[in-house]
């Protein structure tokens, strides 16, 4: 499967069997699987929600947002929780007001499961954790499943 890069953005063909044994990026040698959410901006946005095999949940979000600010910590618990299995990125919409617009983000948080790189749901809202990990669940292929 294809994995990209948190650090360098590089596409990885890492085999589904090895998922487990924390594979590193060929170009830079850092881990690929980092069980942490990954900061998207607008020169990685596409090539990470289209180019990973795994699907990539991304929270739209801003610093203003209280909402967003509550979710934070459950979102990265969420990360390290479905690692391996599911990949965890993040995009402040302040910043990145083009992409969130382009999808037609109207509140924040919004959560967007991409799978092949299309989008394949959608929830807006704070959550909590066990909330997400149903949410996840429902929507990610079901060789994701935890």
């Amino acid at each position: 499967m294809e994995l990209v890069c948190p650090h360098c953005s590089a596409v990885n063909r890492v085999p589904d069997d090895r998922l487990g044994d924390a594979p590193v990026c060929g170009r830079c040698r850092t881990p690929v699987l980092t069980g942490a959410p990954v900061a998207l901006d607008a020169g990685t946005f596409t090539r990470y929600t289209t180019r990973n095999e795994l699907p990539v949940v991304v929270d739209f979000w801003a610093d203003w947002c209280g909402p967003c600010k509550a979710m934070a910590p459950v979102f990265e618990r969420s990360a390290r929780a479905h690692a391996g299995r599911v990949l965890f990125a993040k995009l402040d919409t302040e910043a990145h007001g083009a992409i969130a617009g382009g999808l037609g983000i109207r509140s924040i948080p919004t959560l967007i499961l991409f799978e092949g790189g299309r989008e394949k749901a959608r929830i807006a809202g704070a959550m909590d954790a066990a909330s997400l990990a149903r949410w996840i669940a429902q929507n990610a292929s079901a060789r994701t499943s935890a």
